[in-house]
């Protein structure tokens, strides 16, 4: 059996990225995916000049097919890829708001998704009038020509814009390690800002051409702070927003514009899903109704429907609202680069005025050939008669413009341009006819001597450019700008859905927030065995609640961050709901919306501590907070106190030693780690195990228990003062 050979070449996979895959990802950012100057990727180019070279700028529309295959001596990509990029370009799809290809037939839509474009054998085009600025000059010698990709026949390096393309229609690309997104400006705008930094570089751009514009209308949510971002970094983002009516007669809203980066079917879907899932429950039905009159989504409301909060909300949780991020990046001679709107309007003026300066040098070399071809002829104006005689008696043709330029002192130019002329048009009217605008010649080739060496004359040609522009196809402003101030701000808060509720704490550590409609129609509150509920509070949703530990520590949540939970649920472990330390227990829990009020801790020492509940509020979202009371003496019970709110309490130790005091003897401690005053004197080691209200101990006669001045040792209970003699406070004590 033959040994294989091993042929493997071993290469640093440094040495085979550079090899292999940059001059791919090269090719993709300079060749395909990055706007040019001129506002054109490649493929757009190639596209246009296709069309311009089938004398479609005026002239009757083409088959769509025809346009394509005809592209494709120019673009080797496939005729699909072709007609894809057709159709973006046209006056039917919406995408620009200055399309370049006047178009008939189904081209789909910019806005939908599902709308698909008819083939291109149904389709039919031609160039929008707006070419005449793209192409004006190109038979002028303006850009460079560069051989196709075979070699048959040439194509333009850059098309002579006479505007700011690259600013006014809207251009995406995705490269390798790299990306383009320019938004587009209103044309108008960008040829008042170009004018106004021709004239004044440090001009401000911003009060000119105040913020994007788009084909898709809707508003722009209009910040001057992040605006002059992206104006001086090419980066940034910003908001759009759609259009809507509402029509009160039939209760129900319309969306007539929708942000251009989005689509009617995401809009839909966003809002069926909102439905479905019950977030959003003032909406009946959905439908898109767009159709040959425009875009339309119709939206039927529910009775009593306030649809202009409905619309705040929809548009933080749809894309009825979406954002727009900027990255402006294009290719400057070959290079990209990512610049600012300043700098984008430097780099096209530099470039125009390199095809202005082309343009009229080529024709100041036409003019100056025809002043030197007049100069001849006028030489022949001294003796037409020695001219016809040299013709004459010449013997040879090849001899007669060598005999001219003898006879006369013309050069060959000059002398083959007369030897051409008939002899019919050998007579003075005809030579004083073709002379008479040698002066005007000369005139004319001094200005463009002058222009051509005078930057701010080629600046003023294309001021005078940029401002007919302008006027011949300039359109007002489609997307409405909105000042961020004037925007209501909705917080996440809002979008959650507010109600009342009952919270219940169980010995054992477990929490249930169960509605109260929930709770009205429902039986017993199931519990763990030998489990018990010690708290119970009405609330709402949007409420925080604080859950107090035996480590001193509190615990911080809102309540709609809990599952609401059914009567007959266990409810959440705080341990894991929490996430307590190992051994750690809630002994208390409160709910509250404005931190009013204090909260009484009673220690086993006898002390109790009058905290204000705001001690525990705080500006940030924090969890948790430590070193929460006072951890010097065991925490026996918590109490909250409403604000301007006097009570009676009885304080008890484990000897059952009672006092009855009332709540306005205990000072208030601004100090959350307070360990309060003392109130229930210990006698022979005893402790505090209680503190409840007056009802709650079942004392009849609270005078007995009661101390004019604190602290006191208490009084022990006995069964004759309370109500129920029955029931002492032993299982109390328990």
């Amino acid at each position: 059996m033959a040994e294989t050979v091993d042929r493997t070449v071993r290469q640093p996979i440094v040495d085979t990225l550079e090899l292999n895959y940059m001059p791919y990802a090269m090719s993709v950012i300079v060749s395909r995916a990055i706007p040019e100057i001129d506002g054109f990727k490649p493929s757009h180019r190639k596209l246009l000049y296709t069309m311009y070279l089938m004398k479609l700028l005026g002239g009757n529309r083409s088959k769509s097919a025809n346009i394509v295959g005809q592209t494709m001596k120019l673009n080797p990509h496939g005729d699909q890829a072709i007609y894809e990029t057709m159709v973006r370009l046209t006056r039917g799809n919406e995408a620009l708001l200055h399309p370049y290809i006047d178009s008939k037939g189904n081209f789909g839509k910019t806005y939908s998704r599902d709308m698909a474009f008819a083939a291109a054998r149904y389709t039919e085009a031609r160039l929008d009038p707006i070419c005449n600025e793209i192409f004006g000059g190109l038979d002028r010698d303006a850009v460079d020509f560069v051989n196709n990709y075979d070699g048959t026949m040439q194509e333009p390096l850059l098309l002579p814009t006479a505007f700011p393309a690259i600013l006014v229609n809207s251009n995406q690309g995705i490269a390798v390690g790299m990306a383009s997104n320019i938004c587009s400006f209103n044309l108008r705008e960008v040829c008042a800002a170009t004018v106004a930094y021709l004239r004044d570089p440090a001009a401000d751009l911003q009060a000119i051409m105040p913020a994007p514009d788009f084909s898709t209308g809707g508003y722009l949510i209009s910040d001057a702070k992040s605006m002059g971002e992206i104006y001086q970094t090419g980066r940034g983002g910003f908001r759009l927003r759609s259009r809507y009516t509402y029509d009160k007669k039939n209760n129900l809203i319309e969306i007539n514009e929708i942000p251009y980066s989005t689509t009617v079917e995401a809009i839909i879907d966003d809002l069926s899903n909102l439905v479905r899932t019950g977030k959003v429950k003032e909406i009946n039905d959905v439908r898109d109704e767009t159709d040959l009159g425009g875009l339309k989504i119709t939206i039927d409301l529910k009775r009593s429907t306030d649809p202009e909060a409905l619309m705040t909300k929809l548009f933080k949780l749809t894309s009825l609202e979406s954002t727009f991020s900027c990255n402006f990046n294009l290719l400057i001679n070959g290079t990209p680069r990512t610049l600012g709107i300043r700098g984008i309007i430097a780099e096209w003026i530099s470039f125009r005025r390199v095809c202005v300066k082309r343009e009229n040098t080529y024709e100041l070399q036409r003019k100056q050939e025809r002043l030197h071809l007049l100069q001849g002829l006028e030489i022949i104006l001294l003796d037409i008669d020695k001219a016809i005689r040299i013709v004459r008696e010449t013997e040879k043709e090849s001899e007669v413009v060598p005999n001219l330029m003898a006879g006369f002192g013309i050069d060959e130019v000059q002398a083959e341009y007369v030897a051409e002329i008939r002899l019919r048009q050998l007579n003075r009217q005809y030579i004083l006819q073709r002379t008479k605008d040698i002066s005007a010649l000369k005139a004319e080739i001094k200005r463009l001597q002058k222009l051509i060496g005078d930057t701010a004359l080629l600046d003023e040609v294309i001021i005078s450019d940029l401002e007919r522009i302008a006027k011949d196809y300039g359109q007002d402003r489609r997307t409405e700008l909105l000042n961020v101030k004037h925007v209501p701000v909705l917080e996440e808060t809002d979008l959650i859905e507010d109600y009342n509720l009952r919270l219940f704490l169980t010995e054992h550590g477990y929490v249930k927030k169960i509605p109260l409609t929930s709770l009205r129609s429902a039986g017993d509150l199931k519990t763990k065995a030998e489990d018990q509920i010690i708290l119970s509070q009405e609330g709402h949703n949007k409420a925080e609640i604080i859950f107090i530990s035996d480590q001193a520590s509190v615990y911080k949540l809102r309540a709609y961050d809990m599952k609401d939970h059914k009567p007959s649920d266990l409810g959440e472990y705080t341990p894991n709901l929490l996430e307590l330390a190992e051994g750690e227990h809630i002994v208390y829990a409160r709910m509250t919306d404005d931190y009013a009020g204090d909260l009484l801790f009673a220690f086993a020492n006898g002390k109790i501590a009058r905290i204000p509940l705001a001690a525990y509020e705080t500006k940030t979202n924090r969890k948790k907070l430590i070193n929460a009371y006072s951890a010097t003496s065991p925490l026996v019970a918590v109490r909250y106190l409403p604000p301007e709110t006097e009570e009676e309490l009885v304080a008890i130790s484990d000897i059952r030693k009672a006092i009855v005091f009332n709540t306005d003897m205990i000072p208030l401690k601004a100090t959350r780690t307070s360990q309060g005053v003392q109130v229930l004197k210990s006698k022979k080691g005893s402790v505090l195990t209680m503190l409840v209200t007056l009802a709650e101990s079942g004392i009849a006669e609270p005078r007995y228990y009661r101390n004019k001045n604190l602290p006191a040792v208490g009084t022990f209970l006995k069964d004759d003062t309370l109500v129920d003699r029955q029931v002492d406070l032993d299982s109390l004590l328990e």
